[in-house]
């Protein structure tokens, strides 16, 4: 069967395409509410409890601080324990987290449920379908990383809007308490059921990464040769990991602040929650598209190149925010961010596996979210502080694309480790 067409495994009984499925579905229920919807969350809030942009944007600041303390463990466990065991505790705490928020009454209330959420994300969410993918595939991991966002951009496209429409300040519908307590419901439901069906690796049940055996998969490599089997150790002394660290993470930044500032920048213009719920569909439908064809390109040509230029096309797109109020400046935003955003979303992780390797991807992955991470932190709130300080978001956005352009060049610059002396995948160590 031809390594050529990844579709065939699927219809052959691959059960790394079924993962892929899964994947993308454990990532709506965790991000979308929690990262993707924040901006009409913003709105609801400001409208009832009249707090600050630097308050609400610190909501987010508080999942990074999770992110930095967390990450490395969740990335030490998801190697020790499986993907499994993950999604099912993460899910658990995600419901909890839910709950929570349901029942804010104030902001100190608001910030534990939104750390409290971040943590059930963090360990079911990202890095553990990512931890997963990698082990699945090699050769088609971008495709595959990039199919999961598709299936969470389409997530996206379809949960923001009806969750802006259920909560919408000043229509009487559901309300965003009722609202938290359905996705409670669902983040329980699927606790009980998606560990059912994920499988940690590939070896779990009599299969290969790709579908195919170890000999085959090296006969038609075409792009990278033998892959690199790093230690967390021999990964932190490459100059790669911080260059795609840091990189990752000023490129994040942006998307961040976006998140949770993009539903009240709207507002200042006039334009209610429901708008700020149509431009983020826009963006997002624009980003599924460039998610499967990022992932695609990725597997052809170097992952750094690709992820610099659709960073710098994500930049760019930032810099329309600040051009004025009328719509068609929102919408181009909308497209030239859901280029970027989409075609780099898979490329920040497959890079990863790419350089770094299977047997310690976890790891690597967790520790190198606390770099990202605490650059994340800043993000939010300084959007917000500098909004309140100078009236409009216009210098914030600048700033942050401006760091977003450096986080290109990183990328551009991290260098494929070649380290003397490790076992590459597919090969012996001849000692005389």
């Amino acid at each position: 069967m031809s390594m050529g067409n990844p579709w065939s495994k699927a219809r052959g009984g691959f059960y790394g395409w079924w993962m892929v499925a899964v994947s993308g579905f454990i990532m709506v229920i965790t991000a979308v509410p929690v990262f993707q919807a924040s901006a009409v969350w913003a709105v609801a809030l400001e409208s009832q409890f009249g707090w600050t942009r630097t308050q609400l944007g610190l909501a987010l600041s508080f999942t990074r601080v999770e992110g930095s303390l967390t990450g490395p463990i969740a990335g030490y466990l998801v190697d020790r324990m499986g993907t499994r065991f993950m999604v099912f505790t993460g899910l658990l705490v995600l419901t909890v987290g839910f709950f929570l928020f349901s029942q804010v009454q104030n902001l100190w209330m608001f910030y534990l449920a939104y750390f409290v959420m971040s943590v059930g994300q963090g360990q079911a969410g990202w890095l553990t379908v990512m931890t997963l993918l990698n082990h699945w595939f090699v050769r088609h991991r971008g495709l595959a990383m990039g199919l999961a966002m598709v299936g969470m951009g389409i997530g996206t496209l379809v949960l923001v809007p009806v969750i802006a429409w259920l909560i919408d300040p000043d229509a009487d519908r559901l309300g965003w308490r009722r609202t938290l307590e359905i996705l409670a419901v669902v983040s329980l439901v699927s606790a009980i059921v998606l560990p059912k069906v994920v499988r940690n690796k590939p070896e779990d049940v009599g299969q290969h990464p790709d579908g195919v055996p170890p000999v085959v998969a090296a006969s038609v490599n075409e792009n990278s040769g033998p892959e690199l089997e790093l230690t967390i150790g021999q990964a932190l002394r490459t100059q790669a990991f911080w260059c795609i660290s840091f990189g990752h993470g000023l490129g994040s930044m942006v998307v961040l602040a976006i998140m949770s500032h993009l539903g009240l920048l709207l507002r200042d213009m006039g334009y209610g929650v429901q708008t700020a719920g149509w431009v983020i569909m826009v963006q997002t439908a624009v980003a599924i598209v460039f998610q499967f064809f990022g992932g695609w390109i990725g597997d052809r040509i170097p992952k750094n190149v690709a992820l610099f230029i659709f960073t710098a096309i994500q930049g760019l797109g930032v810099v329309l925010l600040t051009l004025g109020p009328e719509m068609i400046n929102f919408y181009a935003f909308a497209v030239l961010f859901g280029i970027g955003f989409g075609g780099r979303t898979p490329l920040t992780t497959a890079i990863r596996g790419d350089y770094f390797g299977r047997a310690s991807f976890g790891k690597i992955l967790g520790i190198s979210t606390v770099p990202m991470n605490v650059l994340l932190l800043i993000a939010a709130p300084m959007a917000g502080f500098m909004r309140d300080e100078l009236g409009d978001y216009d210098m914030a956005f600048l700033v942050l694309a401006g760091l977003n352009m450096a986080g290109a060049v990183l990328f551009l610059i991290a260098r494929r480790p070649k380290l003397p002396g490790v076992v590459e995948a597919g090969t012996a160590v001849h000692r005389p």
